[in-house]
């Protein structure tokens, strides 16, 4: 319950103007600011400089162009422009060619065959890339799921998706998900939902996370576990064990700017690890969910905000 709270309490900060205004003035102006913990930066530029840095270090990565819930189709199409020049940033960068996306920032909320449209054009720009259709709060998994299957039936198959294990439905949908043959990346879940579709309580978030990683592993369709979870990872880990999986099977993943220790620990043990690098001006709704999966890093905001303004 106390972990539902605190994703309710940010979720509220995350409306309010005060400190969407505070964020834009303080939380990315300088290379140390405080969100820049978690944010690689407001340009595709800097998105790219920090891949580089992650590749250095042996990891993967995805790159998130930060949007969601536009209100237009015009805005929808910027943010389907602003995706095509990321792709080819990426392409000329030369960097590992994977991106992650939400359906709202391309329109979904205003009409959702333009939705599509305006993911077929990334889709077919974006070559060589592998686009992950990110899962957005419990009003958008159906919808989400069905463009994603239709999407998969047309030959679309540099594509994944998100499934979130504090939902009741997810068990349903893996197996769904499973019957394509397609790549799932399992969370936890970082949006604020009520009791009547989602479990309330850690301790069964954890349960059904780890009986869907296990069910994953088994389908053997390079399953993502997106986890900082060390109990998860390791669930993980004595699973695959157990079923022989190699290391180039399914890969960890987790949040730029969180547990680059245990990132590295993975690495030198063998496994895949992607870091997931969300960049651009709409960083703060993205913030706060951060901050309401794991209040213990307000500290450090706080902090931050201070520093900055001295």
């Amino acid at each position: 319950m106390l972990a539902n709270a605190s994703k309710t309490f940010f979720h509220l900060l995350a409306r309010s103007d005060l400190l969407k205004r505070a964020a834009s003035r303080y939380g990315m102006r300088s290379p140390t600011a405080f969100a820049r913990r978690f944010i690689a930066g407001e340009t595709v530029e800097e998105a790219i400089a920090a891949a580089r840095a992650i590749e250095s270090r042996g990891l993967l990565h995805t790159l998130d162009f930060l949007g969601e819930s536009v209100s237009s189709l015009s805005e929808a199409e910027a943010a389907t422009r602003d995706y095509l020049r990321v792709a080819d940033a990426v392409t000329q960068a030369g960097i590992i060619r994977n991106l992650s996306l939400k359906l709202t920032q391309l329109g979904l909320d205003v009409d959702r065959a333009s939705a599509v449209d305006n993911l077929r054009k990334i889709l077919e720009r974006a070559e060589g890339f592998f686009i992950r259709i990110d899962m957005e709060s419990s009003a958008y998994t159906q919808v989400t799921l069905d463009i994603f299957e239709m999407l998969w039936g047309q030959g679309y198959r540099n594509i994944g998706i998100v499934l979130q294990a504090d939902l009741y439905r997810t068990e349903a949908d893996e197996e769904r998900i499973a019957a394509l043959g397609a790549r799932v990346r399992l969370v936890k879940g970082a949006y604020r939902e009520s009791k009547t579709v989602a479990y309330q309580k850690k301790a069964d978030v954890d349960a059904a996370y780890a009986r869907l990683v296990k069910r994953l592993l088994e389908r053997g369709h390079y399953p993502a576990i997106a986890t900082h979870d060390i109990n998860m990872i390791n669930i993980a880990r004595e699973h695959a064990s157990a079923l022989r999986l190699g290391a180039d099977s399914f890969e960890f993943q987790m949040l730029y700017g969180i547990r680059r220790d245990l990132q590295g620990s993975l690495v030198r043990d063998g496994y895949r690890v992607r870091v997931y690098v969300p960049f651009g001006r709409q960083w703060f709704p993205y913030f706060m969910r951060r901050l309401g999966e794991r209040p213990a890093n307000l500290g450090f905001v706080l902090r931050g905000i201070a520093s900055e303004g001295r």
